[in-house]
């Protein structure tokens, strides 16, 4: 089992950044590790995703390069860096993983996730 604790959400105005963090504990956290949100009466959707490796992370399209996630395997924590927020990205947004080593833009195929954390972004 793997247990995600995310960190780092907030209220911030449009134009502003956030980090969120996501750490893991439990058995060796070797799997695909991403970030999806959910909006208030919207689906959850995929925000971005990144391999055990770090490389090629991939990212929804409304990202736009604004996001960016890293891991560090040393401390078991995943990190999701949000700039030029807008308030359309104001949500509850969700650190998952999943036992597979291969990409998945699908919340069903995540395995273990995070209690969530909410971002606010005012205009």
């Amino acid at each position: 089992q793997v247990q995600l604790v995310e960190s780092g959400g907030g209220l911030v105005q449009a134009g502003g950044s956030l980090g969120l963090s996501c750490a893991a504990s439990g058995r060796a956290f070797r799997s695909y590790a991403g970030w999806f949100r959910q909006a208030p009466g919207k689906e959850r959707e995929f925000v971005a995703a990144i391999s055990w490796s770090g490389g090629v992370p991939s990212y929804a399209g409304f990202v736009q390069g604004r996001f960016t996630i890293s891991r560090d395997n040393a401390k078991n924590t995943v990190f999701l860096q949000m700039n030029r927020l807008k308030p359309e990205d104001t949500a509850v947004y969700y650190c998952a993983a999943r036992d597979s080593g291969r990409l998945s833009y699908h919340s069903h195929e995540y395995e273990y996730w995070g209690q969530g954390t909410q971002v606010t972004v005012s205009s």
